[in-house]
């Protein structure tokens, strides 16, 4: 973009808030409203990577047998591709991990990279395409829009650990206090937090964490004075049905490796059971309440469930997680073959043939379902000593309850909605040895409010508004929502730059607790909306609000241009001391770069031209290229005040 839109470089360096943020709507307060007040050059941001979104390099001398290729201190592991395909065994000693202590293999151990190049690229190349490239796309807008480089600080991890695991080899979470402690004094304003999937529950944990750390009477003034604003993007907040799929059948990312590899892989890992879906009626009390309480009750561990979670179907989710053929012996003959499986099927199950059993959230949670298939896995008993000893077990927390909105001044809550989501699968024996032993037999998808199975039949069950973000669940990502008060403005209007007149606005929507908000408005087939939740009276000097982006896909969303846009102007708006309204105005979206602007070939001229025009500059190569902003189209933002 240069220097030709004046408001830009007027504006450059309030842009800080893009930092860190695929921001939702941000609510923007008057009067001090949880409002950062100072410089917005201060603002520093923090970027918590999600699942398998760090690299790892090796901290071993590795000899690969039957390949020229070998491991040596700080080579790429994840993800290096080339030795992947070449020595998989040799790259597998460097990923695994111990699955009940998570130590490293004796030949090979890796440790996450550290800085920003640690969570930009994976693996330039074109085997993983997308995959390598997580947010490489993120720092060159920040870049472009002249961002300093010691204003953006990376928080890569190793996400192979559970999350006290983390803590006791690498001190990641006061590594992580320490990041916040160091761009306060580097920048002299609070962080902006930007966490994407897994990364979510890294930040949940370290805030929990930081309660024992920092006196009671400090913990909230800690959090005001180190965190402006918390960007949850893609949060699997009540976990994701994924999980499940990974740890019974492998999950490849789309590498070029076999479901079963990925599956030994992946159970090895103790974060492998950090995203499994649990019930929002079942918790765990707190053992250190009592730092934050006047109650006289003594603290305990106990996981309970309510009520509630006897009287719903499925746990609150669509419908059963897992339906499971569990076989009728044991031992050595515990997997029969596929083909006298369907013969069993088709005999009414008769005695001696196997038994069809369903698990709901809540039973994958508490270990039910590894109990049940205990004597036919062999991971089930690694499963649940590491879902006894390092999640329902943890002293800080028990990741597999519901979140509470956490204390936070600011908080935004973004996911993609309405893709094709897989939420239950039938699994059955395969007739072949671990890891192999299981293969999915049907999938049951939501799709736009609606459960359908593999071969496009129509499922009972409880779906949603909406379906989720192709990779979680739209129950998991929109529990969110409950942070939002009793009275929410809605508005909802198209992704792409327009005039308004498709602006559709609702506001004091009534909002009962722990219930959905489904908008009275209107769709058009081919437009893609943004629908934005805004609340900023309910908890005072709090601000939330909650972005759901159509057909936004789940990796993808931290690459989207269009949220980049909207936190560009948020941060306008909420820097601004002229701003007239708590709210960014959604009613029109102009180019604001100038590869917003393009040829219109109907009318034979550059589209928006108010605000562009065709200036050919020496290498150009088509037309919509030459199409770039006014210089005189500063007033452009004037419109978001």
């Amino acid at each position: 973009m240069g220097g030709r839109h004046v408001g830009l470089k007027v504006a450059a360096i309030l842009l800080l808030h893009l930092l860190l943020s695929l921001t939702t709507a941000a609510v923007n307060g008057e009067d001090g409203g949880g409002e950062f007040t100072e410089d917005f050059s201060k603002l520093s941001g923090i970027i918590i990577p999600g699942f398998a979104s760090t690299q790892l390099r090796a901290w071993s001398i590795l000899d690969c047998p039957y390949s020229p290729l070998d491991f040596n201190p700080l080579d790429l592991v994840w993800l290096d591709t080339t030795k992947l395909l070449s020595a998989v065994n040799c790259w597998l000693k460097c990923m695994l991990l111990d699955p009940y202590n998570q130590t490293d293999h004796p030949e090979c151990k890796s440790r996450p990279d550290s800085g920003l190049s640690a969570i930009t690229e994976l693996d330039p190349g074109y085997i993983t395409g997308p995959l390598s490239s997580v947010w490489k796309e993120w720092v060159k807008w920040c870049i472009e829009f002249g961002i300093e480089p010691n204003a953006i600080l990376a928080a890569p991890y190793d996400w192979r650990l559970s999350p006290s695991k983390l803590e006791e080899r690498d001190l990641y979470f006061h590594k992580l206090k320490l990041t916040f402690e160091t761009a306060l004094k580097l920048r002299g304003g609070p962080s902006l937090v930007f966490a994407h999937s897994l990364g979510n529950n890294v930040f949940r944990y370290f805030l929990e964490w930081l309660k024992l750390e920092i006196a009671p009477k400090k913990y909230i003034q800690w959090l005001d004075d180190h965190i402006h604003a918390y960007f949850a993007v893609g949060a699997p907040l009540l976990g994701a049905t994924e999980t499940v799929k990974a740890t019974l059948s492998g999950f490849t990312f789309g590498l070029p490796t076999s479901e079963g590899t990925a599956r030994l892989m992946f159970n090895s890992f103790g974060s492998s059971i950090w995203m499994m879906p649990f019930s929002k009626y079942c918790r765990t009390d707190n053992a250190y309440w009592k730092h934050f309480s006047t109650g006289s009750r003594k603290g305990h561990l106990a996981y309970h469930c309510d009520e509630n979670e006897f009287q719903s179907n499925y746990s609150g989710w669509p419908t059963n997680i897992v339906n499971i053929e569990i076989p009728s012996v044991r031992g050595d003959d515990a997997y029969p073959s596929f083909v006298d499986i369907a013969e069993a099927n088709s005999s009414g199950m008769e005695c001696g043939f196997p038994t069809q059993l369903s698990f709901s959230a809540r039973e994958i949670s508490e270990g039910t379902f590894f109990k049940a298939i205990e004597d036919y896995d062999p991971d089930s008993q690694r499963l649940l000593y590491q879902l006894q000893k390092s999640y329902h077990g943890d002293p800080v927390l028990n990741p597999l309850t519901p979140w509470e909105r956490p204390p936070l001044k600011n908080i935004y809550c973004i996911y993609g909605i309405d893709l094709k989501t897989e939420v239950g699968y039938y699994f059955a024996p395969s007739g072949k040895p671990y890891p192999d032993n299981w293969i999915i037999t049907d999938v049951i998808y939501e799709i736009e409010g609606s459960l359908y199975s593999r071969s496009g039949n129509l499922v009972e069950g409880n779906p949603g508004a909406a379906s989720g973000d192709e990779t979680v669940p739209y129950h998991s990502l929109s529990w969110c929502k409950n942070w939002l008060g009793p009275k929410v403005n809605i508005t909802r209007a198209p992704q792409s730059e327009h005039d308004g007149s498709d602006v559709q606005v609702e506001l004091n929507v009534e909002h009962p607790h722990e219930a959905d908000i489904i908008p009275n408005m209107t769709r058009s087939p081919r437009v893609k909306y943004i629908t934005y939740y805004e609340d900023s009276e309910s908890l005072p000097g709090k601000r939330t609000a909650v972005w759901e982006l159509d057909k936004t896909n789940h990796r993808n969303i931290v690459r989207s241009s269009v949220l980049m846009r909207e936190l560009w102007l948020e941060t306008w708006h909420d820097s601004h001391p002229d701003k007239k309204s708590k709210f960014v105005t959604k009613g029109k979206r102009g180019p604001l770069r100038d590869e917003d602007c393009y040829w219109d070939y109907g009318k034979a001229r550059c589209a928006w031209p108010e605000h562009c025009e065709y200036r050919y500059l020496f290498g150009d190569v088509h037309l919509g290229q030459s199409c770039r902003l006014k210089n005189t189209s500063a007033d452009l933002l004037l419109h978001y005040v």
